[in-house]
């Protein structure tokens, strides 16, 4: 899985207006991914921790942070897909 999509979130593949973890890769924006719910820079900070997350989003049906911007046409597998190998 995962393309090398660097606006995505690290959880759960959603596309960011901007890098997450800015231009260098390294400098997080500490903004709430507003489908998974993870900040950039603390839950995404270490892969135990992006997994972790992952797994409570996933066991909590993958219910979008911000149930306002979800999608109509929103696909949970299409969307997951964005995720660096690194972070599986």
């Amino acid at each position: 899985m995962g393309t090398a999509i660097v606006n995505c979130c690290r959880v759960c593949g959603l596309e960011q207006d901007e890098p997450p973890w800015g231009l260098d890769g390294k400098t997080p924006l500490f903004i709430i991914c507003s489908c998974c719910g993870a900040e950039f820079g603390y839950e995404d900070c270490t892969l135990k921790g992006i997994r972790s997350h992952r797994h409570k989003w996933l066991t909590n049906s993958a219910k979008w942070w911000y149930e306002k911007e979800k999608p109509n046409n929103w696909d949970l597998l299409s969307q997951l897909r964005n995720i660096r190998q690194e972070f599986w």
